[in-house]
């Protein structure tokens, strides 16, 4: 995933740590046993530079896992104060939750490696009932995190899955990498982020009785574990990130600007400036409706914000969305592709809805293209057959591309998910998302492009 703060000041304390490590002002301390078929080569050091409530500047440093530990050493200058980040859960604590099952899962796998059916069953049988055992233990694992947010909340690796529409369950060590450490005492002690690194050093470099800085390897957080829970613990997903724009991937349900009632507050752009405070408060180069979800920009600086206005004003931003539309439409006679022209105007009696108005309302066009039809399982379990669309919309209304399914002067046939002008069971969203948009940066006019796989 991309790096969501700016890294170049917590690098600079990272190599530091790489340093004192070498030169003996940190000791590394291993705490678990050391594994035979897979020796320790190296580790990340991870450092996030932040400011308290007062404006004084914090730097906190951690090392992935749990296998070790940093500690000063006498050497250490009094100086350095920073703070060392334990694990959020120790290791004797994941030991327990391991213990019930290791001595099976141990026995079950000496088998299996033998490779001969027994009387305790076939080797798949076997291999299966392993597996629900190692299911078992990371479930039991996965209950023992609660993961401290910018918002304020603490939410654990189920809540997370779900919120994220993660169906499978999240890899061994998911919490334990230096990025959700940092964050996690960092909300939970009220400090703010503002750079952070994570880095990759080898013991050799450490070790080597070379003189000169250790060398380190820059990493971004990674997919398969950060990539499910910093998006949770920040509010936001981050695509991309510089000093003028950034890009997110919005999901479902939450608006993109802050509504005018208290309770309607939440939103995108909140979001963003509870991280970036110091973007200017009208952040959004353009919105997405609250069901929609997909890429939105956002900017830092009233001159980017002025230059994307103006390219959205001009047409020039190319825009994709995929939906799921609640039919088989070619048997409605709708071709392959297509363009069509609406008229609507917002419904003064039951807005945000918008109604069919040639002579008061705004054209709205938009191109789309059948990719394929296909099966559809809905919350209650039920399979029906469904288009699946790509919508190039020219314009920028509002509802545009719902309206081009529901009304009766499109497909007539509604998106999937849709409360406005189609139906929506209980646990289902919106199937339309913001997949694909392309725009000139800003600042330096290089072509950006961005792509968002939906979750449907």
């Amino acid at each position: 995933m991309f790096p969501p703060f700016p890294q170049e000041e917590a690098f600079e304390y990272c190599k530091q740590t790489a340093d004192q490590i070498k030169n003996d002002q940190y000791k590394v301390l291993r705490i678990t046993q050391e594994s035979a078929e897979r020796p320790q080569t190296g580790f990340m050091i991870g450092s996030l530079v932040c400011t308290d409530p007062a404006g004084e500047k914090v730097v906190l440093k951690t090392i992935s896992g749990i296998a070790n530990k940093l500690e000063k050493t006498s050497l250490c200058p009094a100086s350095d104060k920073s703070i060392y980040v334990d694990p959020i859960v120790s290791n004797d604590e994941i030991h327990k939750a391991y213990e019930a099952n290791d001595r099976e899962i141990h026995r079950l796998t000496a088998i299996i490696q033998q490779g001969k059916d027994t009387e305790e069953g076939t080797i798949k049988e076997l291999k299966n009932i392993r597996t629900n055992l190692c299911t078992e233990s990371l479930l039991a694992i996965h209950k023992l995190y609660r993961f401290h947010c910018a918002d304020g909340s603490v939410k654990t690796i189920d809540q997370i899955r779900e919120e994220r529409g993660r169906t499978q369950l999240t890899q061994t060590g998911t919490g334990e990498c230096c990025a959700p450490k940092l964050l996690n005492y960092a909300f939970s002690h009220n400090l703010h982020p503002v750079s952070m690194a994570e880095t990759y050093v080898t013991l050799s470099d450490l070790n080597s009785q070379l003189k000169g800085a250790v060398s380190l390897t820059l990493c971004p957080p990674c997919d398969s574990r950060c990539g499910v829970l910093l998006p949770s613990m920040l509010g936001i997903e981050i695509l991309y990130r510089d000093e003028h724009i950034c890009v997110v991937n919005k999901q479902s349900g939450v608006l993109s600007v802050p509504g005018r009632l208290p309770e309607n507050k939440d939103s995108i752009v909140l979001r963003f400036l509870r991280l970036f405070p110091y973007a200017i408060e009208q952040c959004a180069a353009h919105r997405l409706d609250q069901e929609t979800s997909g890429i939105m920009v956002l900017v830092y600086t009233k001159d980017a914000l002025r230059n994307l206005s103006r390219q959205f004003e001009l047409k020039t931003v190319k825009k994709e969305y995929e939906a799921l539309i609640d039919g088989i439409l070619p048997k409605l006679g709708i071709p392959e592709e297509g363009q069509n022209e609406l008229y609507f105007r917002v419904d003064l009696d039951n807005r945000p809805h918008q109604i069919w108005d040639t002579v008061y309302g705004k054209k709205a066009v938009t191109r789309w293209k059948i990719l394929r039809v296909e099966k559809y399982t809905a919350p209650d379990g039920t399979t029906r057959n469904v288009t699946r669309v790509l919508f190039m919309p020219q314009t920028g209304r509002t509802h545009q591309l719902r309206l081009c399914a529901a009304d009766s002067h499109g497909f007539g046939v509604p998106i999937i998910g849709d409360s406005l002008y189609g139906t929506r069971q209980p646990g289902e969203k919106l199937k339309l998302h913001a997949r694909y948009i392309k725009f000139q940066h800003p600042v330096t006019g290089e072509e950006m492009e961005f792509y968002s796989e939906p979750q449907f």
